[in-house]
């Protein structure tokens, strides 16, 4: 059994030496001049290495750790043990406060990570101590191949820094080293990169308005706290326009910045193979033995080190349910409202129950930090997870985490919860659930309704922290009927994954009387079994390739369960991978969707009414009402021109590439024409018109205009020919686009279907224009498609009112246009 490959990391050094005293060119021994050598001789006695207790005298005040730091006045020094020589640390740089007027989106808020970066320190040449920046990119295995050899020639490590030796420890096993100047300075190591300071707009380094707070070590990390001003600056233009001003930014930006390093695990966890299955973030490199006759990608799944006690492991390999070694904890900001508290720390813990399928109670807990018994946490020490709260309007939150490169072991995370994030939940909630749930019918809700909207948002965001990536077809893989039964959804929910975008249940109809059991999104069967596939333990098997065919084989066994699937955040043509989408029919989600949006708009007014307030909400949720009709017609446009694609392996029977059916196609294009082509009166309110000043025209026009953005796409249409060319009872894009015509000139008799009909032959036009179409027949199609209604809309001219009549001689000209753009 071959052992897990290291991921090998050059150190290859070339250091050049003068060791003679002939000069062969007496032109450069004539330029040598006195005061030359007299400088170079003072350098070398300002590196000469002195006593330690010369350097580190006895004012030093010094804190101990996996490196010693001395403080000494206002000088600070490192004391490297050659024991910690060639480690590997990360380092990882975050805003500990950020700048008045520095945020912009989602950026620039106090625990924003701005750096990540793998270091190691190591002795060089005359009394130096160099620092590397280490890159995981490229691997060999067989140390001594040809290939091996070249790969390291080629993945020599950047050097960061250089320092001098001050002074040796005792036996000289220790190197002290003076980060003074360094941690005072504009550096990668306790600043913005430049690619991140392009981002915040940060300007030239002001060195005396910034200067170090502390500097404190520990068991297995060091942070640097330093405050660091900058002079403001616009920014690099995207797209630099000749010749155009660029407006004077004065004053200056302040911040603080925390450095952390924290030491790599020198026992590395066992690394597992990513599986595109299961759905997992990932680490990777690129492994040039692997495949003997090429280069292969290996991707490695991301995921917190839990392992049992040494006195359990025969418990857990006899399946019975032990603690964890070291659980994951995640601390709650201090920051933190009281009243959210709670519903946080549940989203946390309910995960547990996941954990227990791969073997393992209190896993995981959410902890609020306590002075006695926490006494180093900080939030911005490395070793310390967090769900941090920061006062954005921004309406969101997010969960990053910090991983080992080498394994995909995730060693902490910050969650992001931004304030506005309770705007975004509002609106979702009354938008979806209004017509089911009287509690959310206004526009404040109860902080307990508020607090289990939070807790279902906490638990997501922890999902992304435990590795879990967004799985989009676990809302698919449930029958629309089931999300009207009751029964059924309390003991199920509406979609087997937290994970999903499924949100809340808008299927529901109000005489159904569905609880908040199917109606809230909560961990489930897929959630469950991810878990188990990432956090589950095989100790005889020793190493990720010997783990291969055991963990195939069980996703082949369990994904037999159509509730057990993942599907990526990312393809464009599957119909099943929709964000907020529910149900394995989108035609018929959406049906019931509308009918509660329709709902909702009989009753806006009253619902969004606010005492001594405009009608600013009213318009807010109208537009609510809107985006999420968009969605709705999003999802069924997305099975015209679709494919289903579902990731096998070798061992597993069935097609990986299927294309959607003609008959659900064409079912989506009777949606499309019964609800958005057909005039959608019932979102034409007059009366939320006159208070708002929406302007209907445009609304409707927004609507259809994204339904043929989307299904008259070029990409839509070359995948539509290309499942063509492959056979079967597809949809032909001549017949496609003829039942198109016929649906889009239905009628003309109001503004509405004219501008539909304007739009229609607007996006036509536009297909050939694309000369991506000029290599296959589409071109040929859309041509012919706009000569044939040419033709039938000369025949009638003489037919219909005026308004018809110069509607039609208006796309007859747009249509002469296109076919030939000279006439």
């Amino acid at each position: 059994m071959k052992n897990f490959r290291t991921l090998i990391i050059s150190t290859a050094i070339l250091f050049f030496y003068q060791t003679g005293t002939a000069q062969t060119d007496s032109t450069a021994v004539k330029k040598e001049t006195p005061a030359a050598t007299k400088t170079d001789a003072d350098k070398d006695k300002k590196a000469v290495v002195k006593p330690y207790k010369d350097v580190i005298t006895d004012k030093a005040v010094t804190d101990n750790g996996v490196i010693d730091v001395h403080k000494i006045n206002d000088k600070y020094f490192f004391e490297l043990p050659d024991n910690v020589l060639n480690k590997e640390f990360l380092m990882v740089t975050r805003l500990t406060k950020s700048a008045a007027g520095m945020r912009s989106g989602t950026t620039g808020y106090a625990g924003d990570q701005i750096g990540q970066k793998v270091i190691r320190f190591e002795k060089g040449p005359k009394d130096k101590i160099l620092l590397r920046s280490v890159s995981y990119v490229d691997y060999a295995a067989d140390s001594t191949s040809q290939m091996y050899q070249s790969v390291v020639r080629n993945n020599v490590q950047e050097i960061m820094m250089s320092f001098d030796v001050k002074a040796y420890g005792k036996g000289n096993k220790s190197s002290v080293i003076d980060v003074t100047d360094v941690l005072n300075a504009d550096n990668e190591m306790v600043s913005f990169g430049a690619t991140v300071k392009d981002n915040f707009k940060v300007g030239a380094f002001q060195k005396n308005m910034s200067f170090v707070n502390y500097v404190k070590s520990f068991p297995t990390n060091v942070e640097i706290n330093t405050t660091k001003t900058f002079s403001k600056t616009t920014g690099r233009a995207a797209t630099p326009v000749p010749g155009a001003i660029v407006p004077k930014v004065s004053g200056n930006y302040t911040v603080e910045i925390n450095s952390s390093f924290v030491l790599l695990p020198e026992d590395k966890m066992q690394a597992r193979y990513f599986d595109p299955r299961v759905g997992y973030f990932t680490v990777g490199y690129t492994d040039f033995d692997l495949d003997p006759q090429g280069v292969k990608r290996v991707n490695l799944i991301k995921r917190w080190r839990l392992e049992p006690k040494p006195q359990d492991v025969e418990k857990y390999n006899r399946g019975e349910l032990v603690e964890p070694a070291k659980p994951i904890v995640f601390y709650i900001d201090p920051a933190t409202p009281p009243k959210w508290v709670p519903y946080l720390m549940d989203g946390v813990n309910d995960w547990q129950k996941a954990f227990e399928k791969a073997g393992f109670k209190n896993a995981i807990v959410a902890k609020i930090p306590n002075a006695k018994t926490d006494p180093e946490w900080s939030l911005e020490d490395a070793r310390f997870s967090a769900i941090v709260y920061k006062p954005s309007d921004v309406p969101n939150a997010s969960g990053p985490s910090i991983s080992d490169p080498r394994t995909g072991e995730i060693l902490e995370s910050h969650i992001n919860w931004y304030h506005n994030v309770m705007l975004l939940l509002r609106n979702w909630y009354f938008v979806q659930a209004s017509p089911i749930d009287p509690k959310a019918r206004k526009m404040e809700f109860d902080d307990k309704l508020m607090g289990e909207l939070i807790r279902f948002v906490s638990s997501h965001e922890v999902g992304h922290t435990l590795g879990l990536r967004h799985n989009f077809i676990s809302s698919a893989t449930v029958p629309v009927e089931k999300l009207r039964d009751k029964k059924w959804l309390d003991e199920n929910g509406h979609t087997p994954s937290i994970m999903d975008y499924a949100r809340f249940n808008y299927v529901a109809q109000p005489e159904d009387n569905i609880t908040e059991k199917g109606i809230y999104p909560r961990i489930g069967d897929y959630d469950n079994w991810a878990i188990e596939w990432g956090y589950r333990r095989f100790f005889d098997l020793k190493t990720p390739d010997s783990e291969k065919s055991k963990l195939n084989q069980w996703v082949i066994d369990k994904t037999k369960n159509p509730r057990l699937l993942f599907g990526t955040e990312s393809d464009t043509f599957d119909p099943r991978l929709q964000s907020e989408a529910l149900g394995d029919n989108a035609m018929l989600a959406s049906e019931y969707g509308l009918k509660n949006l329709k709902r909702i708009v009989e009753n806006l007014e009253q619902w969004t009414a606010t005492p001594n307030e405009d009608f600013t909400n009213l318009g807010m949720m109208y537009d609510q009402v809107t985006g999420q009709f968009k969605r709705y017609i999003g999802h069924v446009s997305k099975y015209i021109g679709g494919r289903y694609v579902t990731p096998k392996t070798a061992e597993q029977t069935g097609v990986i590439f299927e294309t959607v059916s003609k008959k659900d196609q064409k079912e989506a294009l009777s949606f499309l024409d019964k609800n958005v082509f057909q005039t959608p009166n019932w979102l034409l309110n007059k009366s939320i018109y006159e208070k708002t000043g929406k302007m209907p025209v445009k609304t409707v026009e927004d609507l259809q205009n994204t339904v043929f953005n989307r299904i008259l796409s070029p990409m839509v249409l070359q995948n539509m020919y290309q499942m063509e060319a492959v056979g079967g009872a597809n949809y032909s894009v001549i017949d496609y686009l003829s039942d198109l015509e016929n649906v889009v000139f239905k009628n003309n008799d109001d503004i509405y279907s004219r501008n539909l009909q304007r739009n229609y032959v607007s996006s036509l036009s536009k297909l050939v224009d694309n000369r991506n179409n000029d290599q296959t027949d589409i071109t040929a199609f859309v041509r012919g498609r706009l000569s044939d209604l040419k033709s039938r809309l000369t025949s009638k001219l003489k037919a219909g009112d005026q308004s018809s009549k110069y509607h039609y001689q208006d796309l007859i000209f747009r249509i002469e246009k296109t076919l030939d753009p000279k006439s």
